[in-house]
């Protein structure tokens, strides 16, 4: 029988999570661009733990500062970021959420004007994105600094960790086989192109406390994947048996699937054997508690929701309130709107680049 959306879930290591709902890994621009956290993503996430979200993660926090993705990204990659990081999972545990930092590094899609006009680096030469090849020190220094990234956040008082794999960052062009074409150990073979990530998880699993949640999170397309690898490297993943749990962002739930046999490619994630106690979770266009229970339904045994996060502080204990009722506000919302909900100014501007999600402003007459 299915879980319902309010059940808690409970983990193989870590605390439970008080529901089926986590708060996804979003790209929100409010913290310094030294990478320490601002008083206003501190409360733009408390304030979700406050909502009733079961875990609640934070934006992609790069792991070197060359790796940085975005304007106003939160950063894990030195000392001077630990004193916020530590203020972060206090609040975050104080309103009952469990809590993780999603480790991150741009790779080939760091823009040169945020890491100070250098050349991004990549798993190879990649001309489209002007990027260089990592040498292989720099490959081991990378996993190395991965490492450090989630000691540091385990040293803060954070619940766990995830693996940023997914949207074509580095170890998403580590696992590609279009991006990747690596001759050494880290190339060729699906196997190969793994060993960039396993070497991450072992390393984690190998310094940090038996104690830590460890998630990893896919994307099964674009960016140089296609679904029947990713299912290869979720079933390398499972069989591992120290992940935690999977996060796999498919775009849209009910997105049709490339095999006619089955209605959803959901289903060619939630039908792979071996997952055991290894939890898996999906988002994409969760906008109402009936979209989280009918992912529940068809195997997942988790959500990340996204744009109603955004939309609504509050979407979790809203949705565990009317199972069957609750659906986010209808868009296009104002700023007014956003501010209430936690929003900086910083956070709105980047809402603004989304189609069709904030309203735009009357003009003075």
């Amino acid at each position: 029988m299915a879980a319902k959306l309010g059940q808690a879930l409970t983990l193989r290591r870590g605390p439970a999570w008080a529901n089926r709902m986590i708060l996804a890994p979003m790209t929100n621009s409010q913290s310094y661009e030294n990478g320490v956290l601002s008083p206003e993503e501190e409360h733009w996430l408390t304030l979700r733990a406050k909502g009733g979200f079961g875990m609640v993660m934070t934006c992609a926090s790069h792991v070197q500062a060359i790796g940085k993705g975005f304007k106003g990204q939160l950063g894990c990659f030195g000392e001077e970021h630990v004193e916020g990081l530590t203020r972060l999972a206090q609040g975050l545990k104080a309103r009952g959420a469990a809590s993780s930092v999603q480790l991150h590094h741009a790779g080939m899609r760091s823009p040169p004007d945020l890491i100070g006009g250098a050349r991004p680096v990549c798993a190879s030469d990649n001309e489209m994105n002007n990027a260089r090849a990592l040498t292989l020190e720099e490959v081991r220094a990378l996993e190395r600094d991965f490492i450090d990234a989630a000691r540091r956040c385990e040293a803060c008082g954070f619940d766990g960790v995830e693996l940023h794999g997914a949207h074509g960052y580095v170890v998403g062009q580590f696992l590609s086989p279009e991006v990747n074409t690596r001759t050494d150990e880290y190339g060729g073979s699906l196997a190969n192109r793994m060993r960039f990530m396993h070497n991450i998880l072992d390393g984690i699993r190998n310094e940090c406390a038996p104690g830590l949640q460890l998630g990893v999170r896919l994307s099964p397309e674009r960016f140089g994947m296609n679904p029947q690898e990713c299912a290869e490297i979720v079933k390398a993943l499972y069989a591992r048996g120290d992940v935690d749990y999977l996060d796999v962002s498919l775009w849209d739930i009910r997105k049709g699937h490339f095999d006619a046999t089955l209605p959803h490619l959901l289903h060619y994630f939630t039908a792979l054997p071996g997952r055991g106690d290894t939890r898996l979770g999906v988002s994409g266009k969760i906008k109402a508690a009936a979209d989280v229970q009918w992912a529940l339904d068809q195997g997942a045994d988790f959500v990340a929701v996204g744009r109603g996060g955004i939309l609504h502080h509050d979407f979790a204990a809203r949705a565990v309130a009317d199972p069957t009722g609750f659906h986010q506000a209808a868009l296009p919302v104002s700023a007014a709107y956003l501010a209430r909900e936690g929003l900086a100014p910083s956070f709105i501007d980047y809402m603004r680049s989304w189609p069709g999600f904030v309203e735009e402003a009357s003009p003075k007459l």
